[in-house]
């Protein structure tokens, strides 16, 4: 009974934070939303042995990120269900406005936009982001210079448009 309260304490704290992480690694809400369940089932069967350290929201990000990893190197399974979700989770996730940049994330490669997300938006240092991806810290610095090359470009790009200043030139 004290694991199941404190693992919804858990997920009524946290289950926001961790559907906009999973946001941010997809860069689509439905496989958002897919992944943080996914994370979160996995968190309940070991929530015993996690309950015990000291940072549980760490261990979902881990696990989180290892889960988004693995996806893409296995051919993903769909359940269907008849049941739709009891809530909805739209409100977490950006407005159309704010969609600019998330949009650039999106195009690019997996590893380079998970790279970035754990950089910038998680703040981790490079030895742990290898660590949570299983690369080296050579390849996070080069998947980091790489993603961040194409995200300048991009915006630079798009900021010249006529489209961007709302003229037609």
């Amino acid at each position: 009974m004290d694991d199941e309260s404190g693992f919804d304490d858990f997920v009524a704290e946290r289950g926001e934070a961790l559907l906009r992480y999973a946001y941010v690694l997809t860069g689509n809400p439905h496989d958002a939303a897919d992944l943080t369940q996914d994370v979160l089932i996995r968190l309940r069967d070991a929530w015993p042995r996690v309950r015990r350290k000291t940072d549980a929201h760490g261990y979902a990000r881990t696990t989180m990120a290892r889960l988004h990893i693995s996806i893409w190197r296995r051919r993903r399974r769909e359940h269907l269900t008849g049941e739709p979700p009891e809530r909805t989770w739209e409100a977490v996730f950006p407005s159309d406005e704010d969609q600019g940049l998330w949009r650039e994330l999106a195009v690019l490669p997996r590893r380079q936009r998970a790279v970035l997300v754990l950089r910038y938006y998680e703040q981790l240092a490079d030895a742990e982001i290898a660590e949570v991806l299983r690369i080296s810290q050579g390849t996070v610095r080069s998947q980091a210079s790489r993603g961040l090359d194409k995200l300048r470009s991009s915006l630079s790009n798009s900021s010249n448009s006529p489209a961007a200043y709302g003229s037609t030139r």
